[in-house]
């Protein structure tokens, strides 16, 4: 299952990075990719990660706020 986040707060490379290591914490997740240019970031993961564990992963790594979660 992939997921198309969409984020506001990520701004450098190292916010990426930040919210990439949150988001490969959650059991599940197989890849994280954040685009800070784009504010979005793109999931790889099993079919038992939910959009909020997600969410609150990328929200509890910083200040960094989801404004949309898409399952693809």
């Amino acid at each position: 299952m992939n997921y198309t986040i969409k984020t506001q707060g990520i701004m450098c490379g190292h916010c990426e990075a930040t919210v990439e290591s949150a988001l490969l914490k959650v059991a599940g997740v197989t890849d994280a990719e954040a685009d800070h240019d784009a504010n979005v970031v793109t999931v790889e993961c099993g079919e038992g990660v939910s959009a909020d564990a997600l969410r609150e992963a990328i929200e509890g790594a910083g200040s960094y706020k989801v404004l949309e979660v898409s399952a693809n």
